[in-house]
């Protein structure tokens, strides 16, 4: 009697392996993209209903979800580059020569300027919010 095994097949994330770091940068990004969409609703709903939202504890709401948001998103473009440069350039998984499938660096390195780039847009909306604030 033969026993047939099955075959199994590996998935790879394309964040790379047991990349937390990527999971990380992916999960704040997709919070960014809410809290913006959510404050996209809000004024949409205030042009339409043609009501001021400058309202000090509604944009004291809005000063602090930015800076949640903006925290959030330096961290994760923080720990993503560092697995970048670590994939990159110590550990050599970009390289063929090491791997028999290299990662696609290129990819990341985007991705991480790409989260820089939006970190340093919700920093200064969340500066526009404080001084919002301040001259309420």
């Amino acid at each position: 009697m033969a026993f047939h095994r099955k075959k199994q097949y590996a998935v790879r994330c394309v964040c790379g392996p047991e990349d937390n770091e990527g999971r990380y940068l992916i999960a704040s990004m997709g919070l960014q993209v809410l809290w913006s969409l959510g404050l996209a609703c809000l004024d949409a709903y205030a042009l339409r209903i043609k009501r001021d939202l400058q309202n000090p504890v509604l944009v004291s709401l809005f000063v602090v979800g930015d800076w949640v948001t903006a925290t959030l998103s330096l961290a994760a473009a923080c720990s993503s580059a560092g697995v970048t440069v670590l994939y990159a350039k110590d550990v050599g998984y970009c390289s063929s020569s090491k791997m028999q499938q290299p990662l696609p660096c290129q990819r990341f390195q985007l991705s991480v300027a790409l989260a820089f780039g939006t970190w340093f847009l919700i920093a200064l909306s969340s500066l526009i919010m404080f001084w919002l604030l301040a001259s309420l």
